[in-house]
């Protein structure tokens, strides 16, 4: 593609100027790598390359930690339960827990350690605990979207940085006249930023919905896995049989002072 765009640059501005003056101006114009690419679009070059390395390495980060094996890891709760049903000690389900270090594991120590109470508040603490976990896999994502918003921004005002100086050498320049390939060279420079700002905005949008999507997917599936855990009868019901369930009761109100004797 770029060898087509230096070709077309280069035909046009050899019918400018037959001399060879546009040809040379194309030729000086091209695009020979990739650092050719980023030195020929100016300052604005690198913020947008930072923004592409930072891009890449985020997304690359939470792919990894969104991987199914590290949020719901399998075997997780069979592990648990078979943890369960030896002895039934909580402690044991709490350390198996603690030793995974993932998030149906923060979900299922929450309900264990609640295991006492009624099931609306196991289901309020599981929740809570659910809500700092999804906090935690959107971790960064905001970036991306950041990355996404501002790279086009960063890649237009290169240009009409790139713009300003091409209209600025034509204007100082005394031959100028009659010679505007000294103007399309510019333009052609100025409009570098300009598509690397789309390139690098494109694929960090792309991205951010894609890692969106796998954590809306991940959050439903820890939500069933949880609620499926907390009613098994080989789950979170065989720790809760031993001990009653724990109700919150209401204060009750002190006794109103006997006015006939206050008086």
């Amino acid at each position: 593609m770029d060898v087509f765009v230096v070709d077309m640059v280069g035909m046009v501005l050899a019918q400018v100027d037959p001399n060879g003056a546009g040809a040379e101006a194309a030729q000086n114009a091209g695009v020979q790598s990739v650092w050719d690419f980023a030195r020929k679009g100016g300052v604005m070059m690198i913020p947008i390359g930072i923004c592409s390395l930072v891009a890449m390495a985020v997304a690359a980060e939470r792919l990894i930690s969104l991987s199914r094996s590290r949020v719901i890891p399998t075997g997780f709760i069979d592990g648990l339960k078979r943890t369960i049903a030896d002895g039934h000690d909580a402690d044991k389900a709490l350390a198996y827990c603690a030793a995974n270090e993932s998030p149906i594991a923060s979900l299922c120590a929450a309900a264990i350690r609640r295991r006492h109470h009624a099931i609306d508040i196991i289901e309020r603490y599981v929740a809570d605990s659910g809500a700092r976990e999804i906090f935690r896999l959107r971790k960064r994502m905001r970036v991306l979207s950041v990355i996404a918003a501002i790279s086009p921004l960063m890649g237009l005002t290169g240009t009409i940085f790139g713009m300003i100086k091409a209209f600025q050498t034509v204007a100082t320049s005394g031959d100028a006249l009659g010679k505007t390939e000294l103007l399309a060279t510019g333009i052609y420079e100025a409009m570098i930023t300009t598509a690397a700002g789309l390139l690098v905005a494109i694929p960090a949008l792309i991205l951010y919905h894609v890692i969106s999507a796998r954590v809306d997917r991940l959050v439903a599936e820890l939500d069933e896995t949880c609620i499926e855990f907390i009613d098994d009868p080989d789950g979170l019901a065989a720790l809760a049989k031993s001990a009653p369930v724990v109700e919150v009761a209401s204060t009750p109100r002190a006794p109103e002072p006997d006015r006939a004797r206050t008086e």
